[in-house]
């Protein structure tokens, strides 16, 4: 019988996990796309309750999601996080959209 790898620790709080989640976006590409989803998302969010067109909030995960997942599994060649820890995954999108957008982390990783 082969041995089981053993499992990594669970990540537990949001603290822990958002280094890891930068470490997994690392490429250029994928930040620049993952910036596009997650602005698209928010504009459209905006746009669809402005207007009362509710019939259109189908459109947000589409949209959040696809930008992302083309940068994981084009350019990160990695699982994205989400189908893991769904909720830290998201709220760390929010967190690097505004870091992006202030200057606190840059597109070009190290």
């Amino acid at each position: 019988m082969m041995p089981q790898p053993t499992p990594s620790p669970r990540i537990t709080s949001f603290k822990e996990f958002y280094p890891f989640y930068l470490q997994e976006h690392q490429n250029t590409t994928s930040r620049v796309l993952h910036f596009t989803g997650t602005g698209l998302l928010l504009i459209l969010l905006v746009v669809t309750l402005f207007l009362g067109r509710y019939s259109w909030l189908w459109l947000l995960p589409v949209i959040g999601y696809g930008f992302a997942w083309v940068g994981h599994f084009f350019f990160e060649k990695n699982k994205p996080a989400t189908f893991q820890y769904p909720f830290y995954s998201l709220a760390s999108d929010f967190v690097l959209f505004f870091q992006l957008l202030t200057g606190k982390q840059k597109f070009r990783a190290k």
